[in-house]
């Protein structure tokens, strides 16, 4: 149910009771404003939680985790296969959201939407699956009288904190998983794309979900973030996001399970022995898609010398057949950045770029929220565009002679997730599946594949944890040890 607007607000603006609280919808006593980043145009308005919000949350989430440790494990599946259930028969209204508040392509925020269900689905067959083992306590002298076993159960209360760029699926991997071990969430959603969570909070709800075991609270995380993850009735903060905002809750959170990803700076190479065409048009796409807003996006490209001139040519030529422009024109392949200001933060990285000596091959004017997908050569490795995740639509690429350079420059950075091969050779995919430090390699494929079952997560400095369902189970339970002596 929607509010009225009150007589301050815009007379177009939808006003959210956006809070989730205590098994009941409220509004704030200040609210912040939801606008589409192609447009600029007012989407919504949704209510600034605050501190004292944060108690209440809290106070509902603990009474909210005895009834999900209460439910059977076939209960929680069941709300989970309902959520799923009611979500794709829901997908066009949800995909149009994705789009209207991130600029993501609608053929993009369609496929999110897909992966959702996906999600749910899993978490729905992982809570069934979450079983424990027998323990051979007769293994070592003095436990010949002693049987037992071991169980998983909830951690408790968890905070999840989640990004913008995938504001759906992502939800979906910190609830699904939760909520499948028994635990209770709030969640925090990104400021600027609040209304999708908002929608699948709703869905949940409906399916069944215990009120209290899902808080939702909007507004600005600097307001009230840290009282939600410095709290003691928190077991675990579960965040996916920027390298400065997650060491910022890290100090706040102090001793409590922590998992979090954040972000990458993603490396392909592409051998002498690799189809140009393919390798090309699959880094294209990886690097461009959802606007290279994307934390296994390819960022940097690593080409062998013999094939480089070609591979340039044709990625270029890929990259310039896109079509830039209205994000729900199911033509349209690359939509605005989230904001005005990261479209200027890509300009300003360019112009640095080039300034140290970088050439750009294609792009690197802005419009607006819109910054084309540019590619560089020649990039220096002190510039930005190098060195840092840029999180937006610009490649570079560098030209090497020998593997084991490329591997070490592919390396050279403080933030892995995936990294990615090119090559006809099994000899050489093993060689760089061994050599390149990051979480997952992709062989023949574009660092941005993900299939939501396996594991995922960082491989460097600042990331700790795993998400993909099954892997996210374990990370939010704990185990009980279970032993009878028969002396």
């Amino acid at each position: 149910m929607l509010a009225q607007p009150p007589a301050h607000a815009p007379a177009h603006a939808v006003v959210r009771p956006s809070l989730h609280i205590a098994g009941a919808w409220r509004d704030g006593a200040t609210r912040m404003d939801v606008r589409n980043p192609y447009d600029g145009s007012l989407i919504a308005q949704v209510a600034c939680a605050t501190p004292a919000d944060v108690d209440d949350a809290i106070a509902s989430a603990l009474v909210g985790q005895r009834a999900m440790a209460a439910l059977t494990t076939g209960e929680r599946a069941a709300i989970l296969h309902r959520t799923a259930d009611m979500l794709a028969a829901d997908a066009a209204r949800f995909a149009a959201m994705i789009t209207a508040e991130t600029g993501k392509i609608i053929r993009a925020a369609t496929k999110e939407v897909s992966r959702a269900v996906n999600t749910l689905r899993l978490s729905a067959e992982e809570a069934t699956r979450l079983s424990g083992e027998t323990i051979a306590f007769d293994s070592f002298p003095g436990g010949e009288t002693r049987h037992g076993f071991y169980v998983y159960e909830p951690v408790g209360v968890i905070a999840a904190i989640t990004p913008f760029n995938d504001p759906l699926n992502l939800a979906c991997h910190k609830l699904g998983p939760a909520f499948a071990a028994g635990n209770s969430v709030i969640l925090k959603p990104a400021d600027q794309a609040p209304l999708t969570a908002i929608m699948l909070a709703e869905l949940l709800l409906a399916a069944g979900l215990p009120a209290d075991a899902l808080n939702l609270l909007t507004g600005r995380g600097g307001d009230f973030g840290t009282a939600l993850v410095a709290s003691p009735d928190i077991a675990m903060v579960s965040f996916t996001g920027g390298a400065r905002t997650g060491e910022t809750i890290a100090r706040a959170a102090g001793i409590k399970r922590i998992a979090m990803e954040l972000g990458a700076n993603a490396a392909v190479i592409v051998a002498a022995d690799a189809d140009i065409g393919k390798a090309a048009d699959a880094c294209a796409s990886g690097a461009f898609w959802a606007a290279g807003q994307n934390c296994i996006g390819v960022q940097r490209i690593f080409v062998h010398q013999s094939i480089y001139a070609a591979f340039r040519d044709r990625m270029v030529a890929t990259t310039e057949a896109m079509v830039v422009g209205d994000p729900m024109d199911p033509a349209t392949d690359i939509g605005p950045m989230i904001a005005v200001g990261e479209a200027e933060r890509m300009a300003a990285w360019t112009d640095e770029a080039v300034a140290l000596g970088a050439r750009v091959c294609t792009g690197g004017r802005r419009d607006g929220a819109i910054f084309p997908p540019t590619i560089f050569e020649q990039a220096p490795p002190d510039a930005r565009i190098v060195r840092q995740e840029a999180f937006g639509p610009i490649v570079s690429l560098f030209p090497y002679a020998d593997l084991d350079d490329a591997i070490a420059a592919a390396n050279a950075v403080d933030h892995a997730i995936h990294a990615a091969i090119f090559t006809a050779s099994l000899r050489d995919a093993h060689h760089a599946a061994r050599g390149l430090q990051a979480a997952g390699v992709m062989i023949n494929d574009s660092t941005d594949y993900r299939l939501d079952a396996m594991p995922f997560g960082g491989a460097r400095r600042g990331n700790m944890g795993r998400e993909g369902v099954r892997f996210a189970v374990r990370e939010m339970s704990h185990t009980k040890v279970v032993c009878f002596h028969e002396g």
